[in-house]
C-alpha cells in the first residue's frame, strides 16, 4: 500500500502552478574542442530491454527500476530494482548482446526480521572499473565483489528516510548484507529526509559512495553529495557536499541533481546524473570535472523524455552505461503514461544508430 506523497508522485504533481519554463542549463566551463562528444547517445532503441514481469508474487511483478550495467564471465549482467507493490528488492538478469535479457535471481530480498531492509533493500551499484571505454569489469576487494544499497524503513513507495550501506559477495548471488553506514540523521540539512542512489568508485586507494539525497518536508529538493573511505568501513561526508546542486529556477534540474554515476575518461571525470525540472519531467544530464570532486554541468540533454506514445514520454532517468563493440550503451529507467496507469521499465539509447 502506497502512503502519504512518494517520489514518483511528488515528480508528477510537482509544477502544476509553474508557468512557462525555460529550460536553460548552466553556462559550461570546459576548454576547446567538444568534451562532450564521447558521452552522447542520441540514438534510442523503441522498446523496453526489460520490463516488469507481471507475474503475481514476484518481486518485480509491477515495475523494475534503477538499472546496473556491468562484464563478467564473457557475458552482461544487469542488476535492477523490482517493486512489487510493497518495497523494492534487487535481482540480476543477463545477457549476450545488451539487448536481450534473462531473468537470473533476486539476489537482495527483504529481510522480515531485519528493521532495516524488512520491506526494502535496492542495490544500486557494484564496484566496477572506472573508464568509460572499458569492459565495465567488476572490481574485487579482498577476493570478494561489494555493492552498495539503499533501504527505506516502512512498505510503501520509498516511505520514511533511507539509509545507505555495503554487502559482500562471493557469487554475485548471494549476498552478506553489513549494517548501514550512512544515516541521514547524521547528515547536513540537505540529506536529512533520506539517502537515495548509492555509487561506489575506488579512485587509487580511496573508496567514494557517491548518493543523492533529499531535504525534509515536502516538497523536497534532491542534490548530490559524496562519502570518502580507506576502507569501506568508516566513511567521512565530503565538506565540499553537495557537490552537484540543483540548478536555478527554470533550469533541467532545479528540483532533484540525483543518481549518479561516475566514469573517467582522458583523464576527465564524468557524472551521469538526472535532473527534475519544473516542467514535470526527469531527464539523464552530465556533469564534467577535473577531479572526482569537481563537475561543471554540460548546458544540454544527453537522453530526453520522448513523444507522447513511447516508453519513455514522461521520464528518462536514472542512468547507467557500458562501452561494447565500439559504442556506448546508455541505460536509464523508462517511465510511460500517468500514475496509476504509468509503464515503468528499462530502456537504452547508444552513441551508434540501430539498424533498422
Amino acid at each position: 500500500m502506497m502512503i502519504g506523497m512518494d517520489r514518483r508522485h511528488m515528480i508528477l504533481g510537482i509544477g502544476a502552478c509553474a508557468g512557462a519554463v525555460a529550460l536553460a542549463g548552466p553556462a559550461p566551463a570546459f576548454g576547446r574542442g567538444d568534451p562532450v562528444a564521447p558521452f552522447r547517445t542520441p540514438y534510442k532503441y523503441p522498446r523496453l530491454v526489460l520490463a516488469a514481469s507481471g507475474t503475481k508474487g514476484r518481486f518485480d511483478e509491477r515495475s523494475v527500476d534503477c538499472p546496473f550495467v556491468f562484464s563478467a564471465n564473457g557475458r552482461f549482467y544487469m542488476s535492477y530494482v523490482g517493486w512489487d507493490g510493497t518495497g523494492y528488492q534487487t535481482g540480476l538478469a543477463e545477457s549476450r548482446d545488451l539487448l536481450n535479457w534473462t531473468r537470473t535471481a533476486l539476489i537482495l530480498p527483504r529481510d522480515p526480521a531485519s528493521p532495516v531492509t524488512r520491506f526494502n533493500i535496492a542495490s544500486a551499484s557494484i564496484l566496477r572499473e572506472n573508464g568509460l571505454t572499458s569492459p565495465g569489469r567488476l572490481i574485487k576487494v579482498d577476493g570478494r565483489y561489494v555493492c552498495a544499497w539503499h533501504a527505506y524503513p516502512s512498505a510503501g513507495y520509498e516511505e520514511g528516510p533511507a539509509v545507505i550501506g555495503l554487502a559482500w559477495s562471493d557469487d554475485l548471488i548471494h549476498w552478506r548484507r553489513e549494517d548501514p553506514c550512512l544515516y541521514p540523521a547524521d547528515g547536513a540539512a540537505w540529506e536529512r529526509g533520506g539517502l537515495y542512489k548509492p555509487y561506489l568508485v575506488k579512485h587509487g586507494d580511496t573508496y567514494l559512495m557517491y548518493y543523492n539525497a533529499k531535504t525534509t518536508g515536502t516538497p523536497w529538493h534532491e542534490q548530490t553529495g559524496v562519502a570518502i573511505s580507506r576502507d569501506l568501513k568508516n566513511w567521512t561526508r565530503h565538506p565540499g557536499n553537495p557537490i552537484l546542486k540543483n540548478g536555478p529556477a527554470g533550469s533541467w534540474d532545479d528540483r532533484f541533481a540525483s543518481d549518479p554515476v561516475v566514469v573517467e575518461h582522458d583523464g576527465r571525470w564524468a557524472m551521469f546524473y538526472f535532473g527534475l525540472s519544473s516542467d514535470r519531467k526527469a531527464r539523464d544530464l552530465l556533469a564534467i570535472g577535473p577531479t572526482p570532486l569537481e563537475f561543471d554541468k554540460v548546458p544540454e540533454i544527453l537522453v530526453d523524455t520522448g513523444r507522447p506514445g513511447s516508453v519513455d514520454d514522461t521520464y528518462a532517468h536514472k542512468p547507467t552505461v557500458i562501452y561494447h563493440d565500439g559504442a556506448l550503451y546508455h541505460f536509464y529507467c523508462a517511465v510511460a503514461g500517468k500514475y496509476p496507469n504509468e509503464t515503468r521499465g528499462i530502456a537504452l539509447a547508444r552513441s551508434r544508430p540501430w539498424r533498422s
